[in-house]
């Protein structure tokens, strides 16, 4: 049970450091562009992810596509 207990905490402490690199990224962020870190976060959580999440799967649509017609073509 060890194992298994200390791969909790080392999870917890890695996501721990995690969240506190990404909130301290997004007030330096914030700091510089002279915004909020409400504005910065709505940025991030409500336009750039949805965006990327809507994006980037119908560029690899695409891009097997394209893929599977040249391979078709060399062939």
């Amino acid at each position: 049970m060890s194992k298994i207990d200390s791969l909790i905490d080392w999870m917890i402490y890695v996501g721990g450091n995690l969240y506190v690199y990404c909130t301290d990224f997004t007030i330096n962020l914030a700091n510089l562009t002279g915004t909020l870190y409400y504005e910065v976060n709505f940025f991030f959580f409500c336009i750039l992810f949805p965006f990327l999440l809507v994006v980037l799967p119908i560029m690899a649509i695409v891009l097997r596509f394209r893929l599977q017609q040249l391979s078709r073509m060399y062939k």
